[in-house]
C-alpha cells in the first residue's frame, strides 16, 4: 500500500465532511483538525508498525505491531482527557440501561444477516490457523477504541447536532465514521499509485458491520460490546471459510 493512501482516505470522505459543515448548528474546526491529525497518525502507525515495533523474531504474518500501536496510541489519547471526556468516547463501563437491549437487539439482527451471507458468498474448505485465529479474536477490537470511540467523539464535537433517537445523539459524525470504517477497508493505492477499491466491500461493510457496531455503540452508551462484536464478527469469518 502507499503511503498517500490515508491522505486519499481524508480526500474521499471530504465531500461528507463539507456537507456536514453546512447542515450542522456550528462546525468547530479544531476538533476537525484533531480528528484529520489523529486520522494520519493512526493510519501511518498502522502502516508501518513493523518498522516501530519489530517482531520478526516470532515469525509473524498478521499485522500486529500496527494493530498494537495504534491501541497504545487510542489509549495514550483516551486516558490524556478527564474522565468526563473518557465517557463520552465510550472508555466506561457503565451501561444506557434505556437502551441498552434495542441496541443489543439491532446489533443481533445485523450479525444474524451477515452470518447467513457470509455462509452464502465465503469459499469453503480453509484450514485452521491458530494466528489467525488468536489475531482476529482479539486484534479487531482495538478498531473500535479508534472508530466508534475516538472519531465519533472528535467528530461529534465538530458538528453539533440536535438530532436525537431514543434520547441518544445522532449526527453526522455518526454518518461520516460508519462510512470511513467501509472506505478505508475497501479502498487503497498500491505502491506503483495504482488505485483499486471494491465497491461491494465498501458497501456491505459501510452497511452492516459498521452500521450494526455503531449503533450498538450509540445505544449501549460504552464501547464494551462493539469491542467483543468486532471481534466477533472476524472469528466468525474464519470458522465460516472452515466449512
Amino acid at each position: 500500500m502507499s503511503l498517500l493512501t490515508p491522505l486519499l482516505w481524508l480526500l474521499i470522505i471530504s465531500p461528507l465532511l463539507i456537507i456536514a459543515h453546512f447542515f450542522s448548528e456550528k462546525t468547530n474546526f479544531k476538533y476537525l483538525l484533531i480528528f484529520a491529525i489523529y486520522f494520519l497518525v493512526d493510519s501511518y502507525l498502522q502502516a508501518l508498525g513493523t518498522e516501530y515495533l519489530k517482531l520478526d523474531f516470532l515469525n509473524l504474518d498478521w499485522n500486529w505491531s500496527g494493530k498494537i500501536l495504534s491501541l497504545i496510541l487510542s489509549l495514550s489519547f483516551i486516558f490524556f482527557h478527564s474522565k468526563e471526556i473518557r465517557k463520552e468516547i465510550g472508555f466506561t463501563s457503565k451501561f444506557n440501561s434505556k437502551t441498552l437491549k434495542l441496541g443489543v437487539f439491532i446489533f443481533l439482527g445485523f450479525l444474524v444477516f451477515d452470518f447467513i451471507f457470509k455462509m452464502i458468498i465465503f469459499p469453503k474448505g480453509g484450514q485452521f490457523d491458530l494466528e489467525s485465529f488468536l489475531f482476529q479474536a482479539t486484534m479487531p477490537g482495538t478498531e473500535e477504541l479508534v472508530f466508534r470511540g475516538i472519531y465519533l467523539y472528535l467528530l461529534g464535537r465538530a458538528f453539533s447536532s440536535s438530532k436525537n433517537i431514543k434520547e441518544v445523539a445522532f449526527g453526522w459524525g455518526f454518518i461520516i465514521v460508519t462510512f470511513l470504517f467501509g472506505m478505508v477497508h475497501g479502498v487503497f493505492l498500491t505502491e506503483e499509485l495504482e488505485l483499486k477499491f471494491d465497491i461491494i466491500t465498501i458497501a456491505y461493510l459501510t452497511l452492516i458491520p459498521s452500521l450494526g457496531l455503531g449503533i450498538l455503540r450509540k445505544f449501549t452508551g460504552n464501547l464494551i460490546l462493539p469491542v467483543i462484536g468486532h471481534n466477533l464478527i472476524n472469528t466468525m469469518n474464519i470458522f465460516i471459510r472452515l466449512r
